[in-house]
């Protein structure tokens, strides 16, 4: 299975090291909303049932929605599945809060394209002290001096549901906020709705700034400015994603947990999907194409066929 390429080199100019950081209004008033009232008002209505229902809401828009909707499936065609499916799940994903599909698109692929390059700037690598990259991905956009242009597969692009949701990503919120009122009153609204997002989105950043900074390194991709870490004990809270090396060296692979003992619930949910005949033609680490960059760290005393079988 081929990469799907989306950011094009306009001119030998092109390049992720030069831009500017700038605050961004929309996205900043957006995660600062949900974060003080998550604050103040999930300090106020807090019970068993509120935390049990952001549990709940929290695994299942991460895990159905963000890790195999969003990523897995939308972002990198790991799996196929019918198309109704792929609308529940991506949907699923679009409500963690982040934004509408080719806004999630964008941001993964131009924060990879820079990755891969030897060199990117710092709103890409993570490299800036903590407290500087959180104010950056969350209350922040970076507009490159000389951006490659993003190309959408026409399936995606031609979609007037996808447009749709890209138009309300935020107001999608709002019947669920609804349901929960009806059921729970406001305590459910403040933490199935405003605790969850503001929680899903500190925890996505705070799992990519440290999954781009320490943890195991397995693979190293070479000439790569920046490389992914594998953050043993997060893995099942992470829905997988915390294997981050291993998705590094097979972007395109459904599955992050390779081996046996790495927890990955996205996987378990494709599997599912597989068995009940809801999901076909699933890429694993063994199915895809050797990549010359791609290098086994020397320590590890495994070669990668046998790594990758696992």
């Amino acid at each position: 299975m081929s990469r799907i390429q989306r950011m094009h080199a306009l001119s030998e100019l092109t390049n992720p090291v030069h831009g500017t950081v700038r605050w961004s209004p929309v996205k900043s008033t957006w995660y600062s909303l949900m974060l003080l009232i998550a604050i103040v008002g999930g300090s106020q209505t807090f019970s068993l049932k509120s935390l049990l229902l952001f549990s709940v809401l929290t695994s299942v828009t991460l895990c159905c929605g963000h890790s195999v909707g969003l990523h897995r499936l939308l972002i990198h065609r790991s799996f196929q599945c019918p198309l109704w499916l792929e609308r529940i799940l991506v949907t699923t994903g679009v409500l963690v809060g982040m934004g509408g599909p080719r806004k999630m698109l964008y941001m993964h692929d131009i924060r990879d394209w820079s990755q891969r390059h030897n060199k990117c700037h710092d709103f890409f690598s993570h490299k800036s002290p903590i407290w500087k990259d959180w104010f950056w991905n969350l209350h922040c956009e970076i507009n490159l001096h000389n951006p490659p242009e993003f190309q959408i597969e026409s399936r995606v692009a031609n979609s007037r549901y996808y447009a749709f949701l890209d138009r309300n990503w935020m107001l999608l919120q709002l019947p669920l906020a609804g349901v929960l009122f009806v059921i729970g009153g406001t305590s459910w609204v403040i933490w199935g709705i405003c605790v969850r997002v503001a929680v899903s989105l500190t925890g996505h950043w705070l799992i990519g700034y440290f999954a781009h900074n320490h943890g195991i390194l397995v693979w190293r991709i070479e000439n790569a400015a920046v490389q992914g870490y594998n953050l043993p004990g997060l893995g099942l809270i992470t829905m997988g994603e915390a294997w981050h090396n291993n998705h590094h060296a097979f972007p395109e692979s459904a599955k992050f947990g390779i081996r046996k003992w790495q927890m990955d619930a996205g996987w378990w949910l494709i599997q599912f999907l597989h068995t009940v005949g809801l999901a076909w033609n699933i890429q694993q680490p063994e199915t895809l194409p050797k990549r010359p960059e791609r290098k086994l760290i020397a320590s590890q005393k495994v070669s990668e066929d046998d790594y990758s079988a696992s």
